[in-house]
């Protein structure tokens, strides 16, 4: 296969995958927004979803004052961040015209109306009018645009492609989404088994919120059964492999799809991939935990940034210096 060509699906995906994060995030801030809580609270939730994408800077540079309006705007419909559903659903368009003969007609065609769509809602002003229903449907779209992938496309080199750019995004978000609001919600302290004093409780509405993000709150009670717990929660996002958005399932798929596309230059990349993935199967959460989840985390995502320039060496279109 062309670089260039695999460029293009592995990027399609990547966007595509980031859009639904991105309304996943917003999702639950906007959801914990609705609960009782001070207003400092509230502004740093929002704060912590502009850290989050690393676009703190940006956005006060374009809008000042944080807040739940700004920060939505923001990150949905501003064309001048590269960031927000907007730019990514246009960007996943693109890539996909770029490669159309390469995709099925299902796919092509899905890509394309979620694009023309999204701007039909924008234009209606139903993002305005229920966010909630908004970001559904955004998350809707993505899982339509995975399943008509999975669904028709011959399971060569493409499809592997548009793998490796789905679960290296997903990797990537589900670390920086647990990251800031784990840190946020216990104040980067660890709560203990053994308990938690009545200053260290977290509300359950946002921790239920936070698994709700990543389609985890059934997961959640049906794996440990009990109060939802910081440490737990941690655990599932990180190490269960049968969690589908926890990093463990996304750099398992990830490591598998690398395999199915290995060449002759891409052994370093590989192995370092099979060595996050080992990492991740043997890992404790207490272990994890001991050392501090932030340290953990910030190596994580630096050990994916670097498989991404990883794959883009190996496969893709270079990227710019």
């Amino acid at each position: 296969m062309l670089s260039r060509t695999a460029d293009h699906l592995f990027w399609m995906a990547r966007y595509m995958e980031r859009a639904e994060n991105t309304a996943r995030m917003l999702d639950v801030n906007y959801q914990t927004s609705l609960l009782p809580q001070s207003a400092d609270m509230a502004e740093q939730g929002w704060r912590g979803l502009l850290s989050i994408s690393e676009l703190s800077g940006y956005f006060a540079q374009r809008y000042g004052e944080v807040n739940a309006h700004n920060v939505m705007r923001f990150m949905v419909r501003d064309e001048d961040n590269l960031s927000s559903i907007w730019n990514c659903l246009r960007s996943a368009r693109e890539n996909a015209r770029a490669v159309r003969g390469t995709l099925t007609t299902e796919v092509w065609e899905t890509q394309n109306q979620t694009w023309l769509e999204f701007n039909r809602l924008l234009k209606e002003d139903a993002f305005e009018r229920d966010p909630g229903a908004f970001f559904e449907w955004v998350k809707f779209r993505s899982h339509l645009s995975r399943g008509v992938t999975v669904g028709t496309m011959l399971m060569d080199e493409a499809l592997h492609f548009i793998r490796i750019g789905t679960f290296l995004e997903r990797a990537d978000n589900t670390a920086r989404l647990l990251d800031v609001k784990y840190h946020a919600l216990t104040g980067g302290e660890f709560f203990g088994t053994g308990g938690t004093s009545p200053a260290q409780e977290v509300d359950f509405y946002h921790w239920s919120a936070i698994l709700r993000s990543v389609s985890g709150f059934e997961i959640y009670r049906k794996v440990y059964r009990n109060v939802i717990r910081p440490e737990r929660v941690a655990e599932l996002l990180i190490l269960r492999p049968d969690m589908p958005r926890s990093l463990a399932a996304s750099t398992n798929e990830l490591v598998a799809n690398l395999q199915l596309v290995a060449n002759v230059q891409s052994g370093e990349t590989l192995r370092r991939a099979g060595r996050l993935k080992a990492d991740l199967q043997y890992g404790r959460i207490d272990e994890i935990l001991a050392t501090g989840l932030h340290a953990y985390l910030t190596q994580f995502l630096d050990r994916v940034n670097d498989l991404g320039v990883g794959i883009s060496r190996d496969f893709l279109v270079p990227m710019a210096a």
